[in-house]
């Protein structure tokens, strides 16, 4: 596996996964943007279904996202092959949400859009690690993360140019995101290459594979404690880690425009795509612990200025504010997954990292959507970022506290 591997460059794998994870949210983000506005408008429902669309999509293929990366670890070839089932089924249904009559619809169709990143998310994340010299696994998934916001972006704007020159409905924006999703699958199929995997690895992985007395309890307790503890913390935090749309739901309630609303994301993401490179670096050189406290620390800042805001103004200097913050932290929150998981079980340990948040991703945005319809949206985005300062707080001193002090990163 060494041949893929260098101390200095990404390989050409990696920079491949971030082609097509590009490609996929130029298709994606023609799409997100307009769920919040279709719901609000064209549906005529509120930030409670908002809250549950958003969460049951993220919850539906939790248990999917456990299952690919346990399946994932047991036979070299599998992490390619589930990312581009995942990614085909994503951009196979995607368009359809332009035709949803009713939020019912939107649910489902939303739902396996996301089914199609259960499929693919774990066993993606492994392969970046895979392929990676561990000395640059915040570079690698920084530049992951940097190319998904760049592909958001792009997506977003490809938006406005269609509406605001095209003069397109949403309908019709919707269902040419077609066109860039037909991309993905070459550049993945002849781009990407899984690196081999040492015999005897594989075969452990499938002997715990074939023993159905470990399926459920085995792969969580064979994780080590500070991960379970790290893993804990992402749950609580995923409740204050709202929707990004309702950043968008609260620049329709504030009076913008369509057009302005899809500026607002598309400074979003670009704010994030810049930062979430620097940030892969400076984890790798400072510590991606420490980094991720200082991105969680931003989130809850930024989230307490959401929740102050009365005009378009200040919901501008927030959202660029919490975008560079969070996106800081992007790489290094799953790099640390990859750091202090074992290499054998790291499509295992990815899996209970997107399970974990998937879960949690219901509840989470039903709570913040109802904070929001039964109080008001301020007091939403400050609940949250109380939230995040306690996740900040206990990942601080209670997850990773027994490492010794050279590998507190």
């Amino acid at each position: 596996m060494t041949q893929f591997k260098t101390r200095h460059k990404l390989p050409a794998t990696v920079i491949a996964i971030g082609l097509v994870s590009f490609l996929n949210d130029l298709a994606s983000e023609m799409v997100t943007p307009f769920i919040p506005i279709l719901i609000a408008t064209v549906l005529g429902a509120g930030p409670v279904i908002l809250g549950l669309v958003e969460g049951v999509a993220d919850a539906a293929a939790s248990f999917l996202k456990l299952w690919a990366g346990r399946y994932s670890d047991g036979k070299p070839g599998r992490r390619k092959k589930l990312m581009v089932w995942g990614y085909g089924l994503s951009n196979l249904v995607r368009p359809l949400l332009g035709v949803a009559s009713s939020w019912g619809m939107l649910l489902l169709l939303r739902s396996l859009d996301r089914a199609g990143k259960g499929l693919r998310s774990a066993p993606r994340d492994a392969l970046l690690a895979d392929s990676t010299h561990s000395s640059i696994h915040g570079f690698a998934y920084g530049y992951h993360r940097a190319m998904d916001n760049a592909g958001a972006l792009g997506g977003t704007l490809l938006a406005i140019a269609a509406l605001s020159w095209g003069h397109w409905s949403l309908k019709e924006v919707i269902l040419w995101s077609v066109v860039p999703g037909l991309l993905v699958l070459p550049v993945l199929i002849f781009g990407v290459r899984e690196a081999p995997r040492p015999e005897a690895e594989v075969k452990v992985e499938v002997d715990k594979l074939r023993a159905p007395s470990r399926i459920i309890t085995s792969p969580w307790l064979s994780l080590s404690l500070n991960m379970r503890r790290y893993l804990w913390v992402l749950v609580l935090f995923t409740f204050a880690r709202a929707s990004e749309t309702f950043i968008l739901l609260r620049g329709n309630e504030l009076g913008m425009s369509l057009v302005q609303v899809l500026f607002l994301w598309a400074t979003l993401n670009i704010s994030k795509s810049a930062a979430a490179l620097l940030g892969g670096r400076l984890a790798d050189k400072f510590g991606k612990r420490r980094l991720t406290i200082i991105s969680w620390s931003g989130y809850a800042l930024s989230f307490f200025m959401l929740g102050l805001v009365e005009h378009n103004s200040g919901l501008w200097v927030a959202t660029v504010l919490y975008g560079v913050l969070i996106g800081l932290g992007e790489g290094s929150e799953r790099a640390l997954i990859s750091l202090y998981s074992n290499e054998g079980e790291r499509g295992t340990a990815f899996g209970w990292y997107h399970l974990s948040m998937g879960l949690s991703a219901i509840p989470a945005g039903v709570l913040f959507g109802a904070v929001w319809h039964y109080w008001n949206a301020n007091t939403a985005f400050i609940f949250a970022a109380m939230l995040a300062l306690l996740c900040v707080l206990l990942l601080h001193f209670w997850s990773f506290r027994n490492l010794p002090i050279g590998e507190i990163t």
